[in-house]
């Protein structure tokens, strides 16, 4: 636990949460923000600052609670659909240093759009970028 960690605070039970569900090494909450109806943050309960820093195990058990929650989005408010987004370090617009996942709830005409167009006037090197990333 970091002590001036908002989600630790949230852990310890210091700072209150609409907790939604938890085990011993996950908690799953409401954002207090929410983007569309029933928008949940998940965490691990120990803290670590993003992905990678976190524990591969633990990594891939949050992937399992990701997808609980989103199945709950659907069974419990009749979503349609649901996004998983973790943003991973201050350039990746991260706004706690504590690793969470959003699972966001979609619907049929919800107006929102969270998805990657990609931009036309980046004109990358494809073959370039491939090399630099393989070796």
């Amino acid at each position: 636990m970091v002590d001036n960690c908002v989600f630790c605070k949230i852990v310890k039970g210091e700072i209150p949460c609409y907790k939604i569900w938890e085990n011993k090494d996950f908690l799953c909450f409401l954002d207090i923000n929410q983007i569309s109806r029933g928008h949940i943050l998940v965490i691990p309960k120990n803290h670590f600052n993003n992905v990678v820093d976190c524990d591969d195990k633990i990594l891939g058990k949050l992937n399992i609670v990701c997808k609980k929650m989103g199945l709950k989005l659907k069974d419990k408010l009749g979503a349609s659909g649901f996004n998983i987004l973790n943003a991973s370090g201050k350039d990746a617009q991260q706004s706690v240093s504590h690793l969470h996942y959003h699972v966001i709830a979609r619907y049929p005409e919800d107006k929102l759009d969270l998805w990657f167009h990609g931009n036309i006037d980046n004109k990358y090197d494809l073959e370039d970028l491939k090399n630099k990333l393989i070796k």
